[in-house]
């Protein structure tokens, strides 16, 4: 409980008095003044017990999960010899029953406290969950109010239904819940541009939890354009806005003094040479729509990329790879020139090497094309292909064939070959419609890229149609290619979609359910990684998490090895959830000594319920990450499966299953 007054201003001779409200709280609090005057400062401090006759306070874990079992201690406080019969009773809302009585009488036979104990199931289904306990005793009552919400451990599970509309023609479905109540969404999206799953690859940017430069930033650069898609509402554009200036000041503290930006927050490392261009790049067109940048930012990015620019090298080192050397290359010099400060010289070098790659080279042609250089852009790629060989980067440029030939088809758009324009958007789209999956940096620059081609196209003309859903009719025309209706439940309970096209060209549907189902669990699974999971007591003896005793500390191990086939692993991420009744003991703050700490990740992000590692693995490098626990509230609980996945390439993934835990009484 820490609540700050003032600074108040008190005269010669004065005295004054502050009044304030102290929140439900039990224990002791230290009140501190300190004053100042012409730079003499004097300071005092008194504790004050928090206390009245009669007091209560609950304990439960900060999240819950359905379907789980706790047990609610509270404890009674009697302060005054006059409070000795106690009634204590629990209320929740509809997240909870009480498994047993929900009221309980005690008896003091002097001051003190006692701790009863109340069994809550949770519901199974997801929410805002709220548990009340009261006391009475006589004319004294007491209350404490715990608010938690009930989230699912379980992943997200997605289901997709593509089809195409005849102009007149009726196109009719059904549509099911895929998980629990309060975890399902349906979103049916009608366009005259082929489908790209444009809901499910938005959610997906928005919903990544790993917040490196890259991903923060891919996160909300589509949203910039997500009005050439949809025709959006005020509240949808307010929400659009907040999630983008929010983004503009993550970005802020990525910077350096240098006006690079490092791949993680507070990181001291190494440039991310790619994250700055690409950050910049999106700061660059959030600013052409209007939108406030942090002061300094823009200035300190330039001298950067300059000085980078010029100074680049294509035989320099670079990690060993030519095709990001030069891509990352280009790219600094597009966004140079989209700054308005294009470095001519560096441009002109560049123009004259023999045998850039495809990419680059297109890349290259969009920065003339910015400085009004449309014939030298025309000649760099005269004859040459918009098709790239496909691989798919671990690191560096975050790259692979589908994100560059959205970056081609930027630079196409710009060009204005409309015809070339509108194959390279089909054959995209195509890939995005699939299902397969694509790294945050692929789905996020084909998002933009399609975005700028709709707003410098003909297909964000008009579009007309009628549907009828659940039984009610009606008529839509849009100044959009895309609209998006959503698909109500009622609870568990999906319905019914027909469409009618009244256009006299073909209309795409694209249906797209999602929710977290309660009984869908992961399997254990790995491809191109060992995963090992063990749990240890604190002397480093094996013990089976599945039943602990309430109190005991002890340590979850994941280790890794790189099977030694492909390249070095680079941006592995690891996701370990644990139970509700676990608490999770920082090892940077609890001072543990450093024996405990095996390997070190590159960054680690620990939150109530879980912990993100980040870390690299050379060919045949074994790594092992520890994470302190301890098993602190009475229950059953679901342990979520750990998962292990290179962010840019899901073909390194490594998963253990989940299960169900207890925490028992101490014997």
């Amino acid at each position: 409980m820490v609540k700050y007054f003032g600074p108040f201003e008190l005269k010669a001779g004065k005295s004054n008095s502050h009044i304030f409200t102290m929140p439900n709280y039990v224990g002791s609090v230290k009140t501190m003044v300190v004053a100042s005057h012409k730079g003499a400062y004097g300071k005092t401090e008194k504790a004050t017990p928090v206390k009245k006759p009669l007091m209560v306070l609950a304990t439960l874990p900060r999240v819950i999960s359905p379907a789980e079992i706790v047990t609610l201690p509270v404890t009674v406080f009697s302060m005054d010899p006059k409070v000795k019969n106690v009634t204590v009773e629990v209320k929740t809302n509809d997240l909870f029953t009480v498994d047993g009585p929900s009221s309980q009488k005690i008896t003091f036979d002097r001051e003190g406290d006692v701790v009863v104990d109340f069994t809550l199931k949770v519901a199974k289904r997801i929410g805002a969950g709220k548990v009340e306990v009261f006391a009475k005793s006589g004319n004294q009552k007491a209350s404490d109010l715990i608010d938690l919400q009930v989230r699912m451990p379980n992943p997200r599970i997605t289901r997709t239904v593509n089809d195409m509309v005849e102009p007149g023609k009726t196109w009719k479905s059904v549509y099911e819940a895929v998980g629990l109540t309060g975890t399902n969404h349906g979103v049916l999206e009608v366009s005259v541009i082929p489908p790209m799953n444009l809901e499910q690859r938005l959610k997906y940017l928005m919903q990544y939890p790993h917040g490196c430069v890259e991903q923060i930033t891919s996160a909300v650069f589509p949203q910039l354009f997500l009005h050439r898609f949809i025709e959006l509402d005020s509240q949808q554009k307010g929400e659009i806005q907040d999630h983008i200036s929010a983004g503009i000041n993550k970005l802020k503290s990525f910077q350096l003094s240098s006006g690079g930006l490092t791949y993680w927050p507070g990181s001291y490392g190494r440039v991310s040479e790619w994250g700055t261009s690409y950050a910049g790049h999106f700061m660059l067109e959030a600013e052409a729509l209007g939108y406030n940048l942090p002061i300094g930012f823009i200035s300190n990015w330039v001298k950067y990329q300059s000085r980078v620019a010029n100074s680049w090298d294509r035989e320099s080192d670079y990690f060993g790879y030519r095709r990001s050397n030069e891509i990352s290359q280009a790219y600094r010099l597009y966004t140079l020139a989209l700054a308005k400060k294009p470095a001519l010289g560096a441009m002109n070098r560049m123009r004259e090497m023999k045998e850039l790659t495809v990419t680059a080279r297109w890349t290259l042609a969009g920065a003339y094309l910015l400085i009004g250089k449309k014939e030298v852009a025309e000649r760099l790629v005269a004859g040459l292909t918009t098709n790239v060989t496909s691989y798919r980067e671990l690191s560096y440029t975050y790259g692979s064939s589908l994100r560059d030939q959205a970056m081609i088809l930027e630079v196409v758009t710009l060009m204005g070959d409309k015809v070339r324009a509108k194959k390279l958007v089909d054959e995209i789209a195509e890939r995005m419609a699939s299902g397969n999956w694509y790294s945050t940096q692929t789905t996020a620059y084909v998002l933009l890229a399609i975005g700028k081609f709709i707003g410098e196209s003909d297909a964000s003309g008009a579009m007309e149609f009628e549907y009828t859903l659940n039984g009610k009719r009606e008529k839509v025309s849009v100044n959009a290619p895309m609209e998006r209706l959503e698909l109500p439940y009622d609870g568990e309970k999906g319905g019914s979609i027909a469409l009618k096209n009244q256009e006299g060209r073909n209309l795409f549907v694209n249906m797209q359910l999602d929710g977290i189902p309660l009984d869908h669990q992961v399997a254990d699974d790995a491809s191109d990684i060992k995963m090992d999971v063990c749990y240890f007591s604190m002397e480093g003896n094996p013990i089976d998490p599945s039943r602990l005793e309430q109190g005991t500390d002890f340590m979850a191990e994941v280790t890794f090895t790189h099977p030694g086939i492909r390249v070095k692993y680079k941006e592995l991420a690891l996701t370990q959830m644990f139970p509700s009744g676990w608490e999770i003991r920082n090892l940077r703050l609890d001072n543990i000594e450093s024996s405990r700490v095996k390997s070190k990740p590159d960054y680690q992000d620990i939150r109530d319920d879980r912990v993100y590692s980040y870390f690299g693995l050379d060919k045949g490098e074994s790594k092992t990450f520890v994470v302190l626990l301890n098993a602190a509230y009475l229950g059953e609980y679901f342990l979520p499966a750990v998962y292990c996945e290179a962010m840019y390439d899901n073909g390194i993934h490594a998963t253990r299953a989940g299960k169900w835990v207890k925490v028992t009484r101490q014997k």
